[in-house]
């Protein structure tokens, strides 16, 4: 794996410091149709419910309470999919991608993961396996390693890795590249509270933190002007009110995105992108229609439309899967939030997806249909998802996806059709 310094990116013809940084002026062929795939893992566990609302199922509004998205049409409604499904209001752009078939919803999917930590959650979801730590690569390198050689690739890498860290996902035998943005992630607000606590006793510190929070909060305004760009003519309420409660704006996607459009541009770049949005872990003071969770999924939505503009022509071969460990409760608990559940809500989105359609073998929510009288119960398993679209987006041989792409994975069949012919 080679790590690609920050500075080495920026000196490239890519990413010029100038007015043109980041307008897709770098030079790619225009009959290159390389399948290009992006996998985003939303940490810390998307409340579907509330990303995917199934507003006309009898159970949804009583088991919500105030956080229950309502019918489409009604005030603050859901965004309509069809008779049972819609998308919370935020989600503009993946509406929008849905009714011109670009697309694909997935509800009550979960990986083999049936417990409640975060992080064995994600291990399991980045590892391909049925259980955590069962290997210590992922199967998006795997998967890459069952290719044929690429002699286009820079140096044969295929992938490439954007955030401080290479995630689980992205490691194994297969040679990957690495990028990371220029400033860390920002705090959850947990750990800036404790911050800020611990340091009210100290007038200098304390001083020094209201400093840096003012210059960050600064950094914050101009990212918004450009997801508010991104948005269009009409952004979402929910963007517009993120300007007045910066912590419950969603992660900063701008950096990440632009890179990882600029390499999967490139004639002799990566053909898959992996990186990751923090945050959506909802104990308290969730939200409904507005709040915390809207506001993230606004930045998010905003940034999806960021990636489709940046991509430009490439983007119609291009597949974007956005998955979480798991699910939250269907209830709502004591602090105005939702714990750690099971079936969560995941999308396939792009140019190259057989989209407008929600995939979902409904369980309801009625309390006899509950997974462990709790949870949204599983019905779709995400192995069969990533098979489909391994297999006709980046053809990747079907004997490897039930032996070293995914382990033991032979009663997870793939779902046909989700990538257009």
């Amino acid at each position: 794996m080679r790590a690609i310094r920050r500075r080495d990116f920026l000196s490239g013809a890519a990413l010029a410091a100038s007015s043109t940084l980041f307008t897709g002026k770098v030079a790619f062929a225009g009959s290159d149709t390389r399948p290009r795939f992006v996998f985003i893992i939303l940490r810390g566990a998307l409340d579907g419910l509330t990303a995917v609302p199934p507003y006309a199922d009898p159970s949804y509004a009583r088991l919500r309470g105030e956080v229950a998205i309502g019918a489409p049409g009604a005030p603050g409604g859901a965004l309509r999919l069809d008779g049972l499904f819609g998308l919370h209001p935020s989600l503009v752009f993946l509406n929008e991608s849905f009714a011109a078939q670009e697309l694909i919803v997935f509800h009550a999917i979960a990986s083999p993961y049936r417990e409640r930590s975060h992080f064995d959650g994600q291990d399991v979801l980045e590892n391909g396996c049925a259980r955590a730590h069962a290997v210590q690569t992922g199967w998006i390198n795997r998967a890459l390693a069952a290719l044929p050689p690429d002699r286009s690739a820079r140096r044969g890498e295929l992938g490439i890795a954007l955030g401080q860290n290479v995630p689980l996902v992205m490691r194994g035998p297969a040679p990957v590249a690495s990028w990371s943005p220029s400033h860390l992630a920002a705090l959850d607000e947990d750990t800036l509270q404790r911050i800020t606590d611990l340091y009210s006793t100290d007038p200098v510190l304390s001083q020094r933190l209201a400093d840096a929070l003012s210059t960050q909060s600064v950094a914050d305004a101009s990212q918004d002007d450009s997801l508010m760009a991104a948005a269009g003519e009409n952004p979402p309420a929910q963007l517009l009110a993120s300007r007045e409660q910066p912590k419950a704006r969603g992660a900063p996607y701008k950096e990440v995105i632009h890179a990882s459009a600029e390499f999967l541009k490139s004639p002799d770049g990566p053909r898959v992108a992996v990186f990751d949005a923090l945050g959506w872990d909802t104990h308290a003071n969730e939200g409904g229609a507005q709040g915390q969770l809207a506001a993230r999924l606004a930045g998010l939505d905003a940034g999806l439309r960021m990636l489709k503009q940046d991509l430009g022509p490439v983007w119609r071969d291009t597949v974007v899967m956005i998955a979480t460990e798991f699910g939250r409760t269907a209830a709502v608990n004591g602090t105005r939030g939702t714990d750690h559940g099971t079936a969560a809500a995941a999308f396939l989105l792009g140019g190259a997806v057989h989209g407008g359609r929600v995939i979902a073998d409904w369980p309801g929510l009625s309390a006899r249909a509950l997974y462990q009288g709790r949870d949204l119960a599983p019905t779709l398993n995400i192995h069969s998802v990533l098979k489909s679209v391994l297999a006709e987006h980046l053809a990747v041989p079907g004997r490897a996806l039930d032996t070293s792409v995914f382990p033991d994975s032979a009663a997870a069949k793939p779902l046909p059709g989700l990538i257009k012919a």
